[in-house]
């Protein structure tokens, strides 16, 4: 019972709580109207607070393993959008679901929890602050980019509205741009109040979520997804971490990484934000396909921080002679 309790994320039981409420009294008319206003303002606070927190030392101070670096964005960027597209080709999964897989497969690493896991595993913990830093800085860019080259390629259909562009630039880039910009003056508060910033982090999710649902779930979501496609869909997740996580330990062996920079590739490589997914996503697509396309990452999220906490805690209790790079 006690390892269920710390492999849960308390934060899925709070997802899992938002996406009932919106299940079972979702926004309408006015309301719907009002929760959208408030999550698209969640959006811009969630992204401003991304800017403010992230520290140009720390950058600098990791920034020199570049191998690691490009390594860690190839597969973010590349292996893993091509493991999206395969997925997308498979006949039996809905085409809202191979969506929502191809958008995955799209996002930028997770920061927390890669450097958290990294740190566990006794691995590079300033490569892993750089590596997530600085592929959630080029999601803000290239999952939108890549979005629109690949999603109506993946069989979603055009999902992407033309007027995307200015909600990227004035949802995302410029809360973000302005939150780094003021980070000087900030900065000290976000870092001696982090419990409260987390707490307005998740709560701006939180707020995307039930927007997001509440518009799926008028539009029938619950009555097109069946549990056997739930299912199905948690196998191909489990099957997408479990390929990507083989991926990168072969490819830091392959590129010779020290033990240190090949934890930071597998935990940095594997990982995507769901903190990242929802306010992209809920300025990318319509709001009645924005819960289906939600749907995976929220399941991939779970399951990615099971995982990578077992392999963590296994990393961190080996000696370090067993995790060298082969020669």
């Amino acid at each position: 019972m006690n390892r269920l309790r710390q492999a849960l994320d308390p934060f899925l039981l709070l997802l899992i709580a938002t996406v009932a409420l919106a299940s079972l009294l979702p926004a309408r008319g006015e309301g719907a109207r009002i929760a959208g206003i408030v999550a698209d303002a969640g959006i811009v606070l969630l992204f401003f607070l991304h800017g403010a927190k992230l520290s140009r030392e720390a950058i600098w101070s990791g920034a020199k393993a570049w191998k690691l670096h490009l390594a860690t964005l190839a597969t973010t960027f590349a292996a893993f959008p091509i493991l999206g597209l395969i997925v997308g080709r498979f006949g039996f999964v809905p085409s809202d679901m191979r969506a929502g897989l191809l958008f995955l497969a799209l996002l930028p690493s997770t920061v927390q929890s890669s450097i958290a896991f990294t740190a566990i595993a006794r691995g590079n913990v300033a490569a892993a602050v750089v590596s997530a830093s600085f592929s959630n800085l080029l999601g803000i860019f290239l999952t939108p980019l890549l979005v629109a080259l690949l999603m109506q390629k993946g069989g979603s259909g055009s999902l992407v509205s033309l007027s995307s562009a200015e909600g990227i630039v004035l949802q995302l880039l410029l809360p973000f741009v302005v939150g780094h910009l003021m980070r000087p003056w900030i900065g000290g508060f976000i870092g001696r109040h982090k419990a409260m910033i987390g707490r307005v982090d998740r709560g701006s999710i939180l707020l995307v979520v039930y927007s997001a649902f509440s518009a799926a779930v008028v539009e029938g979501l619950w009555s097109q997804v069946s549990s056997e496609e739930l299912l199905i869909l948690a196998g191909l997740c489990i099957g997408m971490l479990v390929l990507v996580l083989l991926f990168t330990l072969l490819l830091g062996r392959m590129l010779g990484l020290s033990r240190e920079d090949a934890i930071v590739l597998q935990f940095c490589g594997s990982k995507k934000s769901l903190a990242s997914g929802v306010p992209i996503a809920g300025v990318l697509f319509p709001a009645s396909a924005v819960g289906p396309i939600l749907l995976p990452i929220m399941l991939f999220h779970q399951i990615q921080l099971m995982a990578c906490a077992w392999l963590a805690r296994r990393y961190g209790a080996q000696p370090v002679a067993e995790l060298a790079p082969a020669e």
